[in-house]
């Protein structure tokens, strides 16, 4: 239901054929219904298979379990990644049963800033768009509906009917790990985010560059920071398709620990 992942099962449709992918609907007490609502929409579209896996009786188990050791704690970033971590875990019994490859959804600019969990939606085969940035996903998508691509990917039902369905476009990009979440949350907007990245990662810009070109300085240094202390993650994560001139992989190298972040 998220447009990320919309685009990678677009992508997968476009290279081998929708009847060769299977998308994974599972949702949590905290999905929206219309998350299920659009992800089942963009099934249709592309022609693609689906299986329905709710996962909010796993999490009270998760919830039982640790019930002792978490107790007089609070509703935090352990219990918003469990539930990533649950998925992760059913989509790797997936493909082990029958032998699929397993997709990871992540874009450049969650990979940059290490919005995303290990052993969760970081799990998967081939990081599809990891070298995508965010306000790329967008654009990539609006092609695809604009007739962009006229291969394997069925065509609209109806002129008015498109291959991503518009709400996936139009809602504002979350997680949905608790209750209204949303990215910005926890990140700049996308447009400001995607340009200090990529003048960083692609450009080699300095923080005193950056924040010249006209971004706040606080701002710079916080995803510049951000970037620095993913690297730990980046390393652990599957292999991406490479569309930039510095992807993370085998043209990045950076240490996992430094001094200092300036």
């Amino acid at each position: 239901g998220g447009i990320d992942s919309a685009l990678v099962a677009a992508i997968a449709s476009c290279a081998i054929g929708p009847e060769n992918v299977l998308g994974v609907l599972m949702p949590s007490p905290y999905s929206s219904d219309h998350s299920v609502n659009d992800a089942l929409e963009l099934a249709r579209n592309l022609g693609m298979a689906i299986e329905l896996l709710p996962i909010g009786d796993l999490m009270k188990s998760y919830d039982r379990t640790l019930a002792d050791l978490f107790v007089n704690t609070t509703f935090g970033i352990a219990e918003e990644n469990i539930q990533s971590r649950i998925r992760g875990n059913l989509l790797m019994a997936i493909s082990n049963k029958f032998g699929h490859l397993l997709l990871s959804t992540g874009n450049k600019s969650e990979m940059s800033v290490g919005y995303c969990t290990l052993y969760g939606d970081m799990n998967g085969g081939l990081a599809v768009i990891s070298d995508v940035q965010k306000s790329q996903v967008y654009s990539l998508c609006r092609w695809l509906n604009a007739g962009g691509y006229a291969g394997k990917v069925p065509p609209s039902p109806s002129p008015n009917k498109k291959i991503i369905p518009v709400n996936i476009i139009s809602k504002a990009p979350s997680a949905e790990l608790k209750p209204g979440q949303v990215d910005q949350d926890s990140l700049p907007d996308y447009d400001i985010l995607d340009d200090i990245l990529q003048r960083s990662i692609e450009y080699h810009q300095s923080v005193p560059e950056i924040v010249a070109a006209g971004h706040d300085a606080a701002v710079v240094k916080f995803v510049v920071k951000l970037v620095r202390q993913s690297e730990f993650k980046r390393r652990q994560a599957a292999p991406g398709l490479k569309i930039s001139d510095r992807a993370f992989g085998t043209g990045w190298r950076m240490p996992i620990a430094k001094a200092s972040f300036y």
